[in-house]
This record gives structure tokens, sequence and C-alpha cells, in this order.
């Protein structure tokens, strides 16, 4: 598969994507099964610990950069509001919030979990005048599939990553998954955390376009945020800060982003941010382009099996897509929250145009 980076994204040749020292704490060891429990752990429990830490590139040159602020994760509405179209002019401003949010939503069958977390961007920028093309919004992110072996937490079994437009798929050491009708990308690291007592898996964005991959496989190049999932959302101090708590949002919460689906003001469609072309956004570049993000029942790679949005919708089937299993996975869902929306889904997969990111 190919990544928007290694095409139109010429400027960041020299941005060389090299592991910095932080490798030393990262381990490709399996890992270790949490002590068992008293009760089974919640749906958020869950999201929490396996919530990756998450590595976020930083440019700060060029007046879209905002100095760095550009590439800083947010809340969808870190602005006050429910309206996509003025993220572009908002983003950096006074009055807006630009503490750490990931969204996040889970599927059960009763073999395994699986976990979609989304990343937001107010902006997805460029600082280079030739083939590149910027737009407000950015939504990227990655689904863990977890197998149900009978501790509290289970064991991470593959993971699946978006970067643009583009699918990559990852496994832990040891890990019984292996390739299947798509090669397996790379293999996902684990870090300890120093706010909580697990060891997670580590992703990472680059600057400006925010593709998400597997930790080395994007890495911090100079300036850059080390975000840790936690129960409280912070601000970072600098471009160059290495220890933020982002706060994990349930999609599915009350008012939630799935609540808001329908909501014209925030979404042009279904799964697919709006976002017009107003301030400065293409101003020096190749251009800008409007309704371009998209949430996790957006998501799209269009050169693989599985149908628009259902990385998030039937993880299941993407999961048997993409990896060979040895032990066999459920298909049939006991909690799929996207499932009444399953006749609406499977249209917006059959008329939406293709995802551009």
């Amino acid at each position: 598969m190919r990544d928007r980076s290694s095409t139109n994204r010429r400027s960041r040749v020299a941005r060389a994507l090299t592991a910095t020292a932080a490798v030393a704490a990262l381990t490709v060891a399996p890992l270790a099964a949490p002590a068992p429990a008293t009760a089974a752990v919640s749906r958020a429990e869950l999201a929490l610990r396996w919530a990756p830490v998450h590595y976020q590139d930083v440019d700060a040159t060029g007046t879209h950069a905002l100095g760095g602020q550009s590439d800083y994760l947010t809340a969808v509405d870190f602005d006050g509001d429910l309206s996509g179209r003025n993220n572009w002019d908002r983003a950096g401003q006074s009055g807006t919030s630009l503490a750490a949010h990931a969204y996040y939503s889970v599927v059960e069958t009763s073999t395994h979990w699986y976990i979609t977390y989304l990343f937001f961007h107010p902006r997805d920028w460029t600082d280079h005048p030739f083939f590149e093309t910027e737009h407000e919004n950015d939504g990227e992110g990655v689904l863990f599939a977890i197998e149900r072996d009978g501790t509290p937490y289970g064991v991470l079994r593959g993971a699946v990553t978006v970067a643009h437009s583009d699918f990559y798929s990852y496994t832990p050491a040891g890990s019984t998954w292996t390739s299947g009708r798509e090669s397996v990308d790379g293999t996902l690291q684990f870090q300890t955390s120093p706010h909580d007592s697990f060891s997670h898996p580590v992703t990472a964005q680059e600057a400006q376009g925010h593709g998400l991959k597997a930790y080395p496989q994007y890495a911090i190049n100079g300036d850059g945020l080390v975000y840790y999932p936690s129960t409280v959302a912070e601000t970072p101090s600098s471009g160059d800060d290495r220890d933020v708590r982002y706060q994990l949002v349930d999609i599915f919460a009350a008012g939630g982003l799935w609540a808001q689906r329908t909501n014209a003001n925030l979404f042009a469609s279904l799964g697919t941010f709006a976002g017009d072309t107003s301030g400065d956004c293409g101003s020096g570049t190749w251009s800008c382009s409007a309704n371009s993000a998209n949430a996790p029942w957006g998501w799209d790679d269009g050169n693989d099996v599985p149908a628009r949005g259902e990385l998030a919708s039937d993880p299941a089937k993407l999961s048997a897509e993409y990896f060979t299993v040895p032990a066999g996975l459920a298909r049939s869902y006991s909690y799929n929250p996207y499932a009444g929306a399953a006749a609406a889904l499977a249209e917006a997969a059959r008329t939406a145009a293709p995802t551009v990111d």
C-alpha cells in the first residue's frame, strides 16, 4: 500500500523518520497478561488499558503551523462548538483549547474485543507550495484486535492503522496472527506508561498530514509530543513536551460523535467531517480541499476488500481479511453499537466519493 507521504509530501523527505532515544524504553517482547481481577472490566477500562502511547511529530515552520500547534491533538469541539467549518480558522485563536483528547469505540464478539481509536487535528496542513493540498479537520486512527483469553484485558493480537487513505497492519512480537490477504507491515512495539501500571502499544503520527502508523515507522524528528492515555486532558507546554496525558472519550457517549453523525454543521455526509476552504487554507500551497476528513465509520482503504467504515463497524471482517488467525475468530457480534445504522453505513459505502485525505 502507498502512503501519501511517499508521493505528495515531498517536502518531508528531509524530515526522515528516525527513532528517538526513547526507543530504549520500548520492547517487542510479548505482552504479559495483567493480574486477574475480581470483576469483569468495563469497556472504558478496556479502552484505557489498550490505548496507545502516542508519538506526534511537530513542525513549527510556516504560517499554517501556528508555531507547532497545528500538530497538537485536540477535541472535535476544541473551540466550544460542534461546527466543522470554522476549525481551520479557530485553531490557535484565544478562547480555544488544545487539551489532548482521543475518541474510542468498543465492539465485541465471543472471541475478541475490537477497539478503534480516533485522533483529531483541526488542520491537515503543509508548508510546501507544489503539488500538496491542505484541508480543514483531520481524523486518523488505529484498530486493535484483542483476543479474549480468559484474563481481564485479554491479549493484543493485531493492529490496523489509518494513514490518509491507506491502512497498515501490524502484529506484536509473539502474536499468533500472521499475514492474510494483506501483508503485515511491521511489528507493534510496547512502552510502559509513567501514569499507570501497563505496557501500551506505541503509535505515531507524522507532522502536517498526520498519517498514523506503528512507531517507529513514523517517529519524532526534532520537536515532538509524547501523549499518554489517561482520564484527564493536558495541554502541551510547548511543541517539544514528552509527557502529555490525553483523555479518552467514548464515541457513543450521550451527545457524542456518533450522536452527532447527522449534524450537518459537523458532518458533510455520513462519516465525513464538514470542512470548507475559508481563511488561509490553501494559501501558498497547491490547494485546499473541502470535506476531506473522516470519522472511523468513514475510513476507507480503496484497494482492499473491507468496505468504507468497516474497520470500525465490522472489525471482525476486516481482521479476517488482513490476518491469518489460526484459532479462528467469531464473526457475529455480542455488542456492536454501529449495527443499528448498518443499512445507512452500507449505502454511504456504496455512494460516497473515494476517500481523499
